[in-house]
């Protein structure tokens, strides 16, 4: 899927305004990324993937790391409910395994698990060295990868976007439940129809 950036770009800044510099980078950045994958040719499926960035990462466009202090994650530490579910079983997993990246992988088994699945070598182990999730080009292909194959909830793209429907409120239970559906359903609309502007045929 090949887009014109400078359509892509004059209409998002009429959907959603003035954008900075770092904006239009993390963007850029990720659009190589989307393009360069062989695996995403739908347009809806393109466009979620963008609804689902811009609003975990909280419109920075980049990967990011999950907020909060150090004993936040005490919830998630080896021998508590969540630590267990995530699959953390040393002390301090809770920390060194907090979500990162485009989708905010969390916990000890999703990392080991992405490492895996992605056959990632062993200095971009995710186990080993955590931060990995934050390169973008590692962090898109752990989002790609997993929306795509439902590796994060069970979920997937296919399930909830055809070319026969598109059900972006349904589509967030790929990452998360219902949490915020209709407001990232509302950006992919919107998403959906500047790809659409923009795509090079």
């Amino acid at each position: 899927m090949r887009v014109d950036h400078t359509r892509f770009f004059n209409a998002y800044r009429s959907a959603y305004g003035r954008l900075s510099q770092a904006t239009v980078n993390g963007l850029e950045l990720l659009g190589r990324n989307m393009e360069d994958d062989t695996e995403l040719s739908s347009v809806p499926w393109a466009a979620y993937m963008l609804a689902t960035v811009k609003h975990e990462c909280a419109n920075r466009w980049m990967p990011i790391t999950e907020y909060g202090r150090r004993n936040y994650f005490d919830k998630y530490e080896a021998g508590t409910r969540l630590g267990r579910r995530l699959g953390n079983t040393e002390p301090g997993d809770g920390y060194r395994f907090r979500g990162r990246g485009y989708v905010q992988i969390t916990g000890r088994a999703n990392y080991a698990r992405m490492s895996k699945a992605l056959a990632l070598g062993e200095a971009e182990d995710l186990v080993r060295d955590p931060d990995q999730a934050l390169r973008p080009l590692i962090a898109y292909r752990i989002m790609s990868l997993g929306m795509r194959k439902g590796l994060f909830t069970g979920r997937k793209l296919a399930d909830y976007l055809d070319d026969d429907r598109c059900n972006y409120k349904e589509a967030r239970r790929i990452i998360n439940g219902q949490d915020q559906a209709e407001r990232i359903a509302a950006y992919a609309e919107t998403l959906e129809a500047i790809l659409h502007e923009a795509i090079v045929r």
